[in-house]
């Protein structure tokens, strides 16, 4: 039978909580960009996406399916961000708060330049991102081991 374990959270881990939060705005962001692009598009619920050979020829088309996409992405990549941001956060705070941060402007640097340019302007954003997102990946595993082994 093992006992309960009580983490103490360390005092600066309010940094790591507003950056998951700033998650939420972004969040709003991709739905706003891509409920313009719908909207503009004359793209009708419920569908996710237009054909290729639509938007081959509808340049507001082809923009609702990159907003689309963009938006998709962030969902795909949020959930393990958070993970990762929450469990480092655990050992590195302030390290973790101030990546959470950066992997938010990155996501919007990638949202933003996915819409306007295609997929050709999501390139920044998403190396930024993958490269922050990795960095807070290793960092939350390096933590849990330490949790793990008591060190």
């Amino acid at each position: 039978m093992s006992l309960p374990t009580a983490i103490t959270l360390p005092r600066e881990y309010g940094y790591v909580l507003f950056a998951a939060s700033t998650t939420f705005f972004v969040n709003t962001l991709h739905g706003f960009l891509t409920g313009k692009a719908r909207k503009a598009a004359a793209v009708k619920y419920p569908t996710s996406y237009v054909s290729a050979e639509v938007a081959e020829k509808d340049p507001k088309a082809f923009k609702f399916n990159c907003a689309q996409r963009a938006h998709n992405n962030f969902t795909e990549n949020l959930t393990p961000f958070l993970g990762g941001l929450l469990i480092a956060g655990l050992k590195y705070p302030v390290f973790a708060g101030a990546a959470g941060l950066a992997w938010s402007l990155a996501r919007i640097s990638f949202a933003v330049g996915y819409v306007k340019n295609g997929p050709q302007g999501r390139v920044v954003g998403s190396g930024l991102g993958a490269l922050i997102d990795l960095t807070l990946k290793v960092t939350a595993a390096y933590t849990a081991l330490g949790f793990a082994l008591g060190w």
